[in-house]
């Protein structure tokens, strides 16, 4: 038959990834759908507090900082003597903007 060399056939064997020049096969793309691409609304925020108050506003904005966290008068007067720093984490939109409303309405510029 004049055949000397026999065809050197690839086998796929599980667990073995596709190396150069090899296609995947057609089907379900692994990457996100249309739907799941489209930008999806923040809905949890961190609040950070600048340093962009005057001093005569401290007082007050270290009582609207004991009104929105958890922390004591000591660590509500670090936390504001330390700006910038993170306020609070995970804050759902809505108290996030009657926090930043009351900041601003006691004396926080931005």
């Amino acid at each position: 038959m004049g055949i000397e060399e026999m065809p050197m056939m690839a086998m796929m064997i599980p667990g073995m990834g596709f190396g150069p020049g090899m296609v995947a096969p057609k089907g379900k793309a692994d990457g996100p759908g249309p739907k799941e691409k489209e930008k999806k609304e923040k809905t949890s925020f961190d609040l950070k507090l600048d340093g962009g108050f005057d001093a005569a506003a401290k007082i007050k904005i270290i009582k609207e900082v004991l009104e929105c966290t958890d922390l004591g008068l000591k660590e509500a007067k670090e936390l504001v003597e330390k700006a910038p720093t993170l306020l609070k984490k995970g804050v759902p939109k809505e108290e996030a903007e009657k926090i930043i409303e009351k900041m601003k309405g006691v004396g926080l510029k931005s």
